[in-house]
């Protein structure tokens, strides 16, 4: 259990409300700290990703009371009914503001443009107004999402990054108008219009990131079978729905099927593909008085269960609670530029409060002092630092993309540069989770032998028996002739040669993946089966190593069959680790100072891929996997882990650069708007022109996916 979920359990209840107004660290630090100290609640985590907050309390408190304590902070929220959906696009509801603004803005600078060139009179007045007609709706429309964000802080007593954002291009617009109202010579709709767009460009690249950033729990539950075939006390068969099921109904399980809830087997025998749960890639036999797991899929022949747990009772449900409790969790990893969240608006509040109080006290009229105050508002405008982290993510995904690297979390390029330990899962990790029969052996088969087992196999569907027949015809073996082939469930295939019984069957007792071929009158031949390493493991293990990262294999497989890889790898090995060991060790390890690296493909990866400080899954996942991993890489070549570790150190430089030039450009900038040096639309200009710095140099990272 994580260390999330302790916590949580034993102090009285625990509430999920989704809060989709949340939108920044700025968000989770006024969350989690306006709900500290209210009586009643232990403790309350707030997740970005997911937008939502988990709240431990007491069982006096009801959900309702804590959508008040939300309502005072200034969130809106709303209790999360079922288990997590994939939350809404934070996309969306952008583009259209984003949209208005840039198309708004270009109009009004081409209209800027006539007034720049020395336009008077009637003229000037005529495209001022035309400009206010065209900006005035625009800001209204586009500028909405700060705008709401503002009051609702404003309302609630508090302060966030939208305050003085808002306060910027309100009071410059309304000056705008007063000055087209009364004729003047200047007016600044053009640089309100850029502000909000360049704000918007950034707002909309960072929730394209957070957008990718996607809880498997949805992907997790549905592993498990819809429904079954139970079997009533008269005998009768009756289909019901997974959540029509109780303890004690006996379900009859087809082949092929997946079980819709855990049990005991009371009836038949056979063998259960438990990959997802557990990672092993062998079958697991299934007999009478065994425990079987909802998710697992029957392989050979019907059972039937007794129904022992369902619903967020199995062990499913558990491993997709460990998963949200482990994104819960990854909360706590927060950006640089949302750090300063807390320290910007106070900050330049005061910074334009105090010019304007400055000019005022020095001779100049209130209508020369707010312009000034204005300036000032619009010049330190956090474009280029919110621009920073969103570009350079977005620059270094695509390089990664086009490397066959699917980043799915920006944020996680943070953490992926810090890492100094990584844990590799086997099976479809290192190995391409696809077993093959031993080359040596088949290279001794007698031909006609070799023909025998290439018919016998051909004759069945189950994965072994198609990846024997994949090798040997290959070797271009023909396929003998055989009579009366019969394929018997959980047992293998049998049939006459030249009268002779043969059979390719799976063995009594096998450490791994195998089958056995006999014909009679001759030894048997037992044929293992072994799963490779991927292209260039060695290779991208060792430069692993000189960048620092300690690789060691955890994963749920068979001791043997893990020894194996580790005497390939070099590598130290943990066998037969459950999802929950595979959650513990990464804990241990983030709790001694590491920052760990979790590479998995299946669903009992799921946990671990969510607690790890970041997370990387092949292509050929499960979709779990897939949905709670950080990056994806959809090459066969295990070079794509060093090359993302080195993409995303690349990345944090040009953060760091990113933000450089911003401080460097307010610096300069800032003291020369207090002077009055600066017109509000200078200002917007210098903000644009701090933008396009901060993308240029982000846009060096197009390579860095090529090393």
């Amino acid at each position: 259990m994580t260390a999330l979920a302790q916590e949580l359990r034993g102090q009285g209840e625990e509430t999920v409300l989704a809060v989709p107004g949340m939108h920044c660290a700025g968000c989770i630090s006024s969350i989690e700290r306006g709900l500290k100290g209210v009586a009643g609640i232990h403790s309350a985590r707030a997740n970005l990703s997911a937008r939502q907050v988990t709240i431990a309390h007491d069982a006096s408190l009801k959900a309702r009371d804590l959508v008040v304590e939300l309502d005072r902070i200034g969130f809106e929220a709303q209790p999360r009914k079922g288990p997590l959906k994939q939350s809404q696009s934070a996309v969306r509801p952008l583009l259209a503001p984003l949209a208005v603004a840039a198309f708004a803005a270009l109009n009004v600078m081409l209209l800027s443009v006539s007034v720049w060139s020395g336009a008077e009179g009637s003229t000037r007045l005529m495209f001022h107004w035309i400009s206010a007609l065209i900006a005035v709706p625009a800001i209204t429309y586009a500028g909405m999402p700060f705008f709401k964000s503002a009051w609702g802080a404003v309302r609630r007593g508090r302060t966030n990054m939208d305050v003085p954002i808002s306060l910027g291009v309100i009071i410059a617009t309304a000056l705008s108008f007063y000055e087209v109202v009364v004729g003047g010579a200047d007016a600044w709709f053009d640089g309100a219009l850029m502000l909000l767009t360049f704000l918007l460009a950034g707002r909309v690249l960072d929730a394209m990131m957070r957008d990718r950033a996607r809880t498997g729990v949805d992907a997790l539950l549905s592993q498990a079978g819809q429904g079954a075939m139970v079997v009533a006390d008269d005998g009768t068969l009756e289909w019901k729905k997974a959540e029509e099921l109780l303890p004690g109904m006996i379900m009859r399980v087809a082949a092929g099927e997946r079980l819709a809830a855990d049990g005991t087997i009371i009836a038949g025998s056979t063998r259960f593909d438990q990959a997802l749960l557990t990672g092993e890639s062998a079958p697991v036999p299934g007999a009478r008085d065994d425990a079987v797991l909802a998710g697992t899929l029957n392989l050979d022949a019907p059972v039937d269960v007794q129904v022992s747990a369902i619903g967020q009772d199995t062990t499913l449900a558990e491993i997709a609670r460990l998963m949200e409790a482990a994104a819960q969790d990854r909360s706590k990893y927060v950006r640089i530029a949302d750090r300063a969240a807390r320290l910007y608006a106070p900050a330049v509040h005061s910074l334009a409060a105090l010019t304007f109080a400055g000019w005022m006290i020095a001779g100049a009229g209130w209508y020369q002092s707010l312009v000034i105050a204005i300036s000032v508002l619009i010049i330190t405008c956090p474009c280029a630092l919110g621009l920073a982290v969103p570009v350079a993510q977005v620059v270094a995904s695509g390089a990664l993309m086009r490397a066959g690297i699917m980043v799915k979390d920006g944020s996680a390029l943070e953490r992926l540069a810090k890492v100094d330990r990584a844990l590799l899962d086997k099976t479809g990790t290192l190995t391409r989770g696809q077993p093959v029969p031993d080359p040596s052996l088949l290279d001794s088969l007698p031909s006609d032998a070799a023909s025998v087992a290439l018919s016998l196999a051909s004759h069945s569907r189950h994965p072994i028996s198609r990846a024997l027949a994949d090798a040997l015809t290959a070797r271009r073996c023909r396929a003998a002739e055989l009579a009366d082939v019969q394929e018997r469930a959980g047992e293998g295939v049998f049939a006459l040669w030249h009268g002779e019984q043969v059979a390719l069957r799976r063995p009594e007792t096998s450490n791994g993946i195998a089958v056995m071929l006999e014909i009679a009158g001759r030894p048997a031949w037992l044929i293992p089966f072994a799963d490779r390493l991927r292209p260039d493991a060695g290779e991208a293990l060792a430069r692993l190593a000189t960048m620092g990262v300690d690789a060691s294999i955890l994963s749920g497989d068979q001791r043997a069959s893990v020894d194996n890889v580790a005497r390939e790898t070099g590598l130290p090995a943990q066998a037969e680790a459950s999802p929950q060991d595979k959650q513990d060790l990464i804990v241990e390890l983030q709790k001694a100072g590491h920052q760990v690296l979790m590479v998995g493909d299946g669903l009992n990866d799921g946990p671990a891929l969510a607690m790890a400080n970041s997370s990387i899954a092949p292509g050929s996942a499960s979709d779990v996997g897939l949905q709670a991993s950080d990056l994806v890489f959809i090459q066969q070549s295990l070079l794509a882990l060093p090359r993302a570790v080195h993409t995303a150190r690349a990345t944090m430089r040009v953060v760091k650069q990113n933000f450089a030039l911003a401080i460097g450009y307010n610096m300069f900038a800032v003291p020369l708007a207090i002077a009055g040096l600066v017109t509000p639309m200078i200002a917007a200009l210098a903000m644009s022109m701090s933008s396009l710095v901060v993308v240029a140099n982000s846009l060096r990272l197009a390579r860095a996916a090529r090393k």
